[in-house]
């Protein structure tokens, strides 16, 4: 019952955040609850090969290359799911950071 409860919020986190930001735009929230378990998937599976593929350049920049994997793993969730749309590589990282701020948010709040 946690996952779906997660999963929910989760979905509603996704569908806040992309009637927030012009730059994406999501169909309905059914939508956002694939756009949520598809960006799931996509950080477990892509994520960790992608940040080992480039860790010397992650190295580099001290970290900031993460942005960049987080920004494709948007983008290639938006390729994903259909009528999830993000207008360039600078939205989907956007989408990111909001996201990860109403998640976070959203996910603190205790119920009783």
């Amino acid at each position: 019952m946690k996952i779906v409860i997660n999963l929910l919020v989760s979905s509603l986190a996704v569908f806040v955040t992309a009637r927030l930001l012009p730059g994406v735009t999501i169909d309905s929230f059914g939508t956002s609850i694939m756009v949520a378990v598809v960006l799931a998937l996509v950080s477990v599976f892509l994520a960790p090969a992608l940040m080992l593929l480039t860790l010397p350049l992650n190295i580099l920049t001290l970290g900031l290359f993460t942005f960049v994997i987080i920004g494709a793993l948007v983008l290639v969730t938006a390729k994903l799911v259909p009528g999830f749309q993000v207008a360039s590589f600078w939205w989907a990282l956007v989408f990111a950071l909001v996201l990860s701020v109403i998640n976070a948010f959203f996910h603190g709040i205790k119920l009783p």
